[in-house]
C-alpha cells in the first residue's frame, strides 16, 4: 500500500518598492542632506560660527524625515495628519447632516465626504443590461461596478484553485492595458442573513392544507436559519479617467464603457468569479445606503423581493454622520476601518485571507477591500530593474545576517524581473477592512476580533485614525481611489 503526497501550491513574492535615498531618508531627504553639506562647507570657509548657523536649521528640518514609525510614516506625515484633523474639527467638517432640515438646498440625502459631489447615471451594455456609472467631477473619473458570485474554495481541487489564481493574475495584468484605467478595487461584504429571501421563498409555498407538523417545521426553519447563516456579496469597481487634454461628452464615455463590460465579465467568470453582471445605478445606491444604515438591509431585500426594486436614487443614499478620531458614526451603525501596512511575508496558500473574508461574529457588517493600481508595462520594467539593481548592491555590501537577508531579497527581485519580462503585469495593491457594529461597546470587541483575523492572515494593519470617514468611503463600491484624492502627488509622497 502506498500513499501519494498531496502538494498545495503556494504564492507570494510581494515586494514593497525600495525608496530611493540614504537609509530611512527618501529622495527629498537625501537631496537635502547633500545640499546641506555643501552649504555648510561653503559657510565654514567664512567661519565656524557661520557653519553652525547654517547646519543647525538644516539638521532640525531633516531629522524628522529620518524618524519613521513601524508603518513607514515620518514625523512630518504624522503632523500633517493631526493638523488636518484639527482643522476639519474646528470647521465642523467632521459632522454631516443632510435632508430637508439641513442647510443644503434640495433636501436630498446625498452621501457625505468624498462621495458628496459624485453623480450617478445609467447606460446599457452590449447585452442590453443596465449598468450604473458614477462620475467624480473633481477628478473627471468614471466608475462602473460589477457584481460577482464567487464559486468558493470548498470541495475544490488544488489544481483548480491554482488555475483560478493564474487567471485572476492574468485578469489583473490585463488591467494595465485598459485605456484610461486609473484603478480597481474588489470589495467582499459579509453580514448576518436577515432571512428575508428565505422567508419569501418558503412561506408563500406552504399550502393551507399542509399538516400542522410540517408547517411548524418550515416556519421554525425560516425563523432560526438566519441566526446561523450569513450573506456574502462581492463587488468589483473599475475607475477610468479622461485625459486633461481631451474633452469627451459623458454619453461617449458611457458608450465606451458599455463596449468593455462583456470582456471584463468574461475574465472574472474564468477566474472563478461565478455569475457576474454589472450593477445598475439603483443597485449601487442600495449598497451604499445599506452600508451607511445597516438597519434598513432587511427592508431593502423585502422591497426587491416584492416589487423587483426599491426605486432608490444616488441622491438619497447618504446618512447623518459624525467622525471621531477612531470611529465613524453613521445612522444606525458605528464603523472603524483598518489599513494594511505590510503584506504577508514569505509564501502563503490560497486560503490566507479566508478567515478575514468570512463573516465575523458580533458585527453588523464587514467589508474587505483590495485596492489595485495597475502599472503600465514601460513603468513596470523600470521599477523591477531598479529593484533588481538595489537588491544586488545590498547583497554585495553586507556581511553575516544582513548579507543573507539581502541575498533572499535579490532572489525575489530576480524572480520578479523574470516574470515581468515574460509578460506578467506589475500591480500595486493595498487592503482595507471596515467593521460596522451597533454600539461603541461592541466596537471594542470588534477590534479584538480584527486583530485575531489579521494575525491569522499574517497581515499587519493599523486603524485609520483621524481619517475614518475617508477610509470608510474607500471600502464602498463607489470607485474612491486613495492616491487620486491626495493634495500631494503620489510621486512626491513616494519621494518623501
Amino acid at each position: 500500500m502506498s500513499t501519494e503526497a498531496v502538494t498545495h501550491p503556494t504564492y507570494g513574492n510581494w515586494r514593497r518598492p525600495r525608496r530611493p535615498g540614504l537609509g530611512p531618508l527618501g529622495l527629498v531627504g537625501t537631496f537635502g542632506v547633500f545640499g546641506g553639506l555643501v552649504l555648510t562647507l561653503l559657510a565654514s570657509l567664512i567661519s565656524l560660527y557661520a557653519a553652525m548657523v547654517v547646519f543647525t536649521p538644516i539638521a532640525v528640518l531633516l531629522v524628522p524625515l529620518a524618524i519613521r514609525t513601524q508603518d513607514g510614516r515620518n514625523v512630518y506625515q504624522l503632523m500633517a495628519l493631526r493638523i488636518g484633523w484639527r482643522r476639519r474639527k474646528a470647521k465642523g467638517a467632521h459632522l454631516y447632516v443632510s435632508g430637508p432640515l439641513s442647510a443644503r438646498p434640495g433636501g436630498r440625502f446625498r452621501p457625505p465626504g468624498l462621495l458628496n459631489k459624485v453623480t450617478a447615471t445609467e447606460g446599457r451594455d452590449a447585452y442590453d443590461r443596465p449598468f450604473g456609472v458614477l462620475h467624480h467631477p473633481s477628478r473627471n473619473l468614471y466608475t462602473i461596478v460589477l457584481g460577482c458570485d464567487p464559486d468558493g474554495g470548498a470541495l475544490v481541487d488544488p489544481d483548480q484553485v491554482d488555475v483560478w489564481v493564474a487567471l485572476w493574475g492574468e485578469w489583473l495584468a490585463r488591467l494595465a492595458h485598459e485605456p484610461g484605467l486609473r484603478g480597481a478595487s474588489v470589495i467582499v461584504e459579509t453580514a448576518p442573513d436577515p432571512g428575508t429571501r428565505l422567508a419569501h421563498e418558503v412561506l408563500p409555498r406552504i399550502r393551507a392544507n399542509a399538516p400542522a407538523a410540517a408547517r411548524a417545521v418550515m416556519e421554525e426553519v425560516v425563523e432560526r436559519y438566519p441566526t446561523a447563516s450569513s450573506e456574502m456579496h462581492t463587488y468589483v469597481s473599475l475607475t477610468y479617467g479622461v485625459p486633461a487634454n481631451q474633452r469627451r461628452k459623458k454619453e461617449d464615455v458611457i458608450t465606451d464603457l458599455a463596449i468593455r463590460i462583456p470582456g471584463l465579465l468574461s475574465g472574472l467568470v474564468a477566474a472563478g468569479g461565478g455569475a457576474a453582471a454589472p450593477l445598475s445605478a439603483e443597485r449601487i445606491a442600495e449598497v451604499v445606503r445599506v452600508a451607511y444604515d445597516p438597519a434598513v438591509a432587511a427592508d431593502v431585500l423585502d422591497a426587491r423581493a416584492r416589487h423587483g426594486g426599491t426605486g432608490l436614487e444616488w441622491e438619497d443614499a447618504g446618512p447623518a454622520a459624525v467622525e471621531t478620531v477612531g470611529s465613524y458614526q453613521h445612522d444606525s451603525g458605528i464603523s472603524r476601518t483598518w489599513l494594511m501596512t505590510l503584506a504577508p511575508r514569505g509564501t502563503v496558500r490560497s486560503s490566507v485571507l479566508r478567515g478575514m473574508l468570512e463573516a465575523a461574529p458580533g458585527t453588523r457588517r464587514k467589508r474587505v477591500a483590495l485596492v489595485y493600481r495597475p502599472i503600465d508595462p514601460a513603468t513596470s520594467a523600470r521599477i523591477v530593474e531598479a529593484d533588481r539593481r538595489s537588491a544586488q548592491f545590498m547583497a554585495t555590501s553586507g556581511r553575516g545576517m544582513v548579507q543573507a537577508r539581502a541575498a533572499s531579497e535579490m532572489r525575489a527581485a530576480e524572480q520578479t524581473a523574470a516574470e515581468e519580462a515574460s509578460g506578467a503585469g506589475l500591480v500595486e495593491f493595498s487592503l482595507m477592512l471596515t467593521v460596522t457594529v451597533d454600539t461603541m461597546e461592541q466596537l471594542a470587541d470588534a477590534s479584538v476580533t480584527v486583530r485575531n483575523l489579521t494575525a491569522a492572515s499574517r497581515v499587519l494593519m493599523r486603524p485609520a485614525d483621524r481619517m475614518q470617514a475617508a477610509a470608510f468611503s474607500c471600502t464602498l463600491p463607489a470607485g474612491i481611489l486613495p492616491w487620486e484624492q491626495t493634495l500631494i502627488p503620489h510621486e512626491l509622497q513616494e519621494a518623501l
